[in-house]
Order: C-alpha cells, then structure tokens, then sequence
C-alpha cells in the first residue's frame, strides 16, 4: 500500500482483536517509529512498548477509563525529553510535542499499511502513567496509541472519509486575504 492509501484508510480503531502482531511487522512498527524526522534530528523520545496484559489495563485505567484501549495486544507510549528537545521551536519554547507527533503519526501510517489499527491517546492523566512506566523525572508522556490488528477488519475499508472541509476551507495561496 503506498503511502496516500494508507492516509486514506487510517482510522481510529477502538475495538481489537487478540491476534498477536507477527515479530517482522513489529520489527516495521518499530523502524517506522525510529526513523521518524524530529527537530534538528535530536529525537528525544523513547517509546515504551506495553504488552503486559495488567499495565495495559492500568494505562486503560488511567486514560480516562478507556478499557477497550486495554484489548490491542500493544500499547505504544510516547515519551520526549524536552532538555534533549530543540529549543527554538517558533516561539512556542521546545520541539518536543511536534517530534512526538510526527513519529506516532509515521506509526500510524506504517500500521495501516500493514493492516493494524491505531487510535490516537491523548486523555490521560499523565503522573498515572508516568509512574505506571516508571519514566523519569523531567521526561512527558505526550500520547499513546493501542496497535493490534482491528476486531472488525472488514469495516475499515468500508468506512468512508469522515467529512473534510473542502480545500478552499483549508488552503491559503501565499498569504491571508
């Protein structure tokens, strides 16, 4: 699947099946994560890859009760650094929530190429996970996404777009009016 198919067919997924992931499509998985472009190509991140059956449900538990996320047979936590983040981002302080962002999106991406559903996680209460994941102090979860191939298959395909503006909506030609 090239890559605008795979922009066409992603959706959030929120219901999956048990069927483990294949070690090689792992392995994609994660390359699709590690070779994502961040900001100076500092990559200050790590992802922690939670398979175990009781902290999926923890994390579950944490964002917001969100027990279906517990049923994927992962959960991909997305963690930056910011002192490891570029400092000048914009104006808006440092790179790190954007690097985050383009590398969950690369996953995102590279999962529905390969069949799986993802659903973007971004409620949550953030202390609750961190000390789930004992990550370090000074580090931020900015998101998390389940992966796992859906429980439903046959309906991803089938769903249309959701509505888009239309392009006038959304593209300026060089600047505002």
């Amino acid at each position: 699947m090239d890559v605008m198919e795979a922009i066409r067919v992603r959706r959030s997924v929120r219901e999956y099946s048990a069927r483990p992931i294949p070690p090689d499509v792992m392995e994609r998985m994660r390359e699709a994560l590690r070779l994502a472009p961040s900001a100076c190509n500092y990559q200050p991140w790590k992802f922690v890859i939670v398979t175990d059956a009781a902290l999926k449900e923890q994390i579950a538990s944490a964002a917001n009760n969100q027990h279906w996320i517990a049923g994927a047979p992962v959960v991909v936590v997305g963690v930056g650094f910011p002192d490891q983040a570029y400092k000048r981002m914009g104006g808006r302080g440092n790179s790190v929530d954007v690097d985050l962002a383009i590398a969950l999106d690369h996953l995102t991406l590279a999962a529905a190429a390969e069949g799986l559903g993802t659903c973007w996680i971004g409620a949550f209460d953030e202390r609750r996970v961190k000390s789930l994941l004992n990550v370090p102090a000074g580090a931020k979860v900015v998101a998390m996404t389940p992966l796992g191939y859906p429980a439903r298959p046959d309906l991803i395909r089938a769903i249309q777009p959701g509505k888009r503006k239309p392009p006038e909506d959304v593209f300026v030609e060089n600047r505002f009016a």
